[in-house]
């Protein structure tokens, strides 16, 4: 059974990323699980998707970001249907796994080494979200810094 979360966005205005975001998990849960991958991570603000995409050359695979998700979509080309397989063990069909991706999260790059496709990302946080150090001066210098710095006279605001 999917909860349903409509009564909590009746009464709340601007959080409809929220909702997508939550809409998006539970179809997740019932999506098909091909092909399998990994989430690792790889350092402080650093991850690694890892898909095992055995049969698809580069060709075969395309990412792309949207609105912080990332789909990765594979499409075996034509050719491979003209050869008789007399027992399919590798699957090789077409597929779309989505990844909702969390704030400031970039895609660095991809690479398919020996079957498994790894896709590389990374948080980047603007300079203007990170946390600054304000140093506190003199009575007499306060008009002045809030004259001067847009992010002073908007937090006197």
């Amino acid at each position: 059974m999917t909860p349903d979360f409509a009564p909590l966005f009746r009464t709340a205005i601007g959080f409809d990323r929220l909702a997508r975001m939550l809409d998006a998990a539970s179809e997740a849960a019932s999506a098909p699980s091909y092909p399998p991958y990994n989430i690792e991570k790889t350092g402080e603000d650093s991850y690694r998707l890892t898909m095992a995409v055995a049969g698809f050359a580069p060709s075969d695979l395309d990412l792309t970001v949207q609105d912080n998700t990332l789909v990765v979509s594979g499409r075996v080309n034509g050719e491979q249907a003209k050869r008789e397989i007399l027992y399919r063990g590798i699957a090789g069909r077409a597929f779309e796994r989505r990844f909702v991706l969390a704030d400031h999260l970039v895609v660095e790059g991809a690479d398919l080494q020996n079957g498994l496709l790894h896709v590389a990302l990374k948080r980047v946080v603007p300079e203007a979200l990170k946390p600054r150090k304000i140093t506190i001066g003199s009575a007499s210098a306060a008009p002045q810094l809030a004259a001067n710095d847009p992010a002073v006279s908007e937090k006197a605001a």
